[in-house]
């Protein structure tokens, strides 16, 4: 509960208490025989006014009960019905008439902090930001000097519905101004206008916001966290900020939101060595177990993985789960068990690999498991077997027939029987005509045939009905050009698809091809290295080995492709490509 909500609440409470006393102030038992309490000033007239206000709202004419409850507000200078008023307006959705209410209550109160706060967030309700300024000043020279910075450090939320960025920006800096020097208050008041600047777009001021923060206290971490979201708007400088104060001091959440923050931007290997470091600082991470295993099982290291995934499962048995929801510890687990089943798998190790699955008890999960049992079992050459178990799972939902036509699909696919597949998928994508997934998949069945007409037909459909599938733009371009022809128009769809997902690597390794197959050695390389950079694949390492023995820089190529076959030796294109051109490396 932040600094606003907790107000709120004691405002509900008090406006309660409030009407409960005006109700009963002078109500007493027949036997008591205290003292009497002191009288409200509650007439038969004022109290035959609020229950007509009450019930006027209450019957569909809050216009009325408004009028009536404020007229009575002004009369007895009461908060509380003061507050009522403002109340009825608002859910009347009259924030003009809250507003009234609101500025009366102050006016007739002029010392009520509650008075001022309904005014502040009414004003940024109706957007009104330049008028609140001075409500926003009042409020902050109202709180204690001990609660100031958790009040500053509420600002954000309050102004986060504001339509104009720049100009709520402007309001906090304004506001915050008296404070910007205090020791502690100033830390937050720098951050808090450094988040305002990156909501505004403004990378330059929120960097300099972040800076004058550090300049008051270099160990402060809400101003590296600001750097944080300041990184996301590519400013390279403020990673800067980041790694340097990582470099100095152990803060592994600080760190985990760094390492988020690379995953988010699809770097991989730079967020694989800051969960590294995560682990280090902090051994009992469960988060930083479970993501640190997922890259290792990405980046084609399982043994790593299995060590991070069975960590995972270690502490998670310990009730070492202090930070992490229940629910959100249960999807670990689950995906925690998937993988080391799907590392027993690769290995072989079929018994291994359904000891883990049956550990995965969530009732949600039950389709998952039984769709990687099929996989099992097709491992093992029992694909009849396989595919009835897909097929014997019920069907609660046009979702779920679905999955179960696609893991079907896969589980053909996988084992080669692509005239199957394209059977299950053609029927699937007849009864589904606007479900684009299928259609993509039957595509890449059908070029599997050697069916191109047909491939192509699917993906312009698929191109015509969502222009932004950039999938079918770089199935499209990268077959032009693994067929060497229409070159030109393979470049302009290939381009499209990086248009549409830029620094996807597989998207850069077809543009690579293209540039290749129009001759270009040195940009297809170029463009070929940096996507391998940014995702080992063998199908990438296979390419990029071609163009580098095709410019005569063999021991090069040979050694690319050595990388691939330890990624993955049984890569289609890897294998074709070593034996096209009689290369055993």
């Amino acid at each position: 509960m932040d600094y606003y909500d907790l107000m709120l609440r004691n405002q509900r409470l008090a406006l309660l208490a409030t009407l409960f006393f005006a109700l009963t102030g002078n109500a007493q038992t027949v036997d008591e025989k205290r003292a009497p309490p002191p009288m409200s000033g509650l007439d038969s007239q004022l109290f035959y006014q609020l229950i007509l206000g009450e019930l006027t709202t209450q019957a569909g004419d809050p216009g009325a009960g408004y009028s009536l409850i404020l007229d009575a507000a002004r009369k007895t200078r009461d908060a509380g019905l003061y507050q009522r008023a403002v109340a009825i307006a608002l859910q009347a959705r009259s924030g003009d008439s809250a507003l009234l209410a609101a500025r009366a209550w102050q006016q007739a109160l002029p010392d009520s902090k509650e008075a001022n706060r309904f005014i502040l967030q009414i004003l940024i309700g109706l957007n009104r930001i330049t008028e609140a300024l001075e409500p926003l000043k009042r409020e902050i020279a109202a709180t204690n000097p001990n609660d100031r910075p958790l009040m500053v450090g509420a600002i954000p939320r309050l102004l986060s519905r504001a339509s104009d960025k720049k100009q709520a920006a402007d309001l906090v800096e304004q506001a915050l101004k008296p404070y910007l020097a205090e020791p502690i208050v100033g830390i937050e008041a720098w951050t808090v206008i450094g988040r305002m600047r990156v909501d505004a777009g403004d990378v330059s001021g929120a960097l300099a916001a972040v800076r004058r923060a550090q300049a008051i206290d270099a160990n402060a971490e809400g101003p590296v966290r600001l750097a944080l979201s300041v990184m996301s708007l590519g400013a390279p400088e403020a990673e800067l900020i980041i790694k340097k104060y990582l470099e100095e001091k152990q803060r592994p959440p600080l760190r985990m939101a760094y390492a988020r923050a690379l995953l988010g931007e699809k770097r991989y290997e730079d967020a694989a060595t800051q969960l590294q470091a995560v682990t280090y600082e902090q051994p009992d991470d469960l988060e930083a177990w479970l993501l640190r295993g997922a890259l290792e099982l990405q980046d084609e290291k399982p043994l790593a993985a299995e060590r991070s995934f069975k960590r995972y499962l270690d502490l998670s048995s310990q009730g070492k789960i202090q930070d992490a929801a229940t629910s959100e510890l249960n999807k670990g687990l689950t995906q925690a068990l998937l993988s080391l089943s799907q590392i027993a798998e690769q290995r072989k190790d079929f018994m291994a690999a359904e000891e883990w699955l049956r550990r995965i008890d969530r009732p949600e999960d039950k389709t998952t498991v039984q769709f990687r049992r099929a996989s099992l079992l097709a491992r093992q050459g029992r694909l009849t077997e396989a595919r009835e178990l897909i097929r014997n799972q019920p069907e609660n939902s046009s979702a779920e027939a679905r999955m179960k036509i696609m893991a079907e699909a896969q589980l053909l696919r996988d084992n080669k029987k692509f005239n199957e597949a394209y059977e299950l998928l053609s029927e699937a994508n007849r009864q589904n005509g606007e479900d684009l997934d299928l259609a993509y998949d039957l595509a890449m069945v059908a070029e599997k045939l050697g069916n191109i007409t047909e491939m192509e037909r699917l993906l312009r459909l698929i191109i015509a009905s969502k222009p932004d599938y950039h999938h079918a733009y770089n199935a499209l371009g990268y077959s032009l050009a693994e067929r060497n022809v229409r070159l030109p128009e393979a470049r302009q769809l290939v381009l499209k698809a990086l248009d549409l997902a830029p620094s996807d690597p597989f998207i850069l390794d077809s543009l690579g091809w293209v540039e290749f197959r129009s001759g270009n050695l040195e940009e297809a390389r170029r463009i070929l290295q940096s996507a391998f950079e940014a995702k080992p694949d063998a199908e990438i390492a296979a390419h990029l080995g071609e163009v580098l023995w095709a410019m005569d820089r063999k021991s090069q190529a040979i050694a690319i492709w050595k990388e691939g076959g330890k990624l993955n030796a049984q890569n289609e294109t890897l294998q074709e490509t070593l034996k096209r051109l009689g290369v055993r490396p």
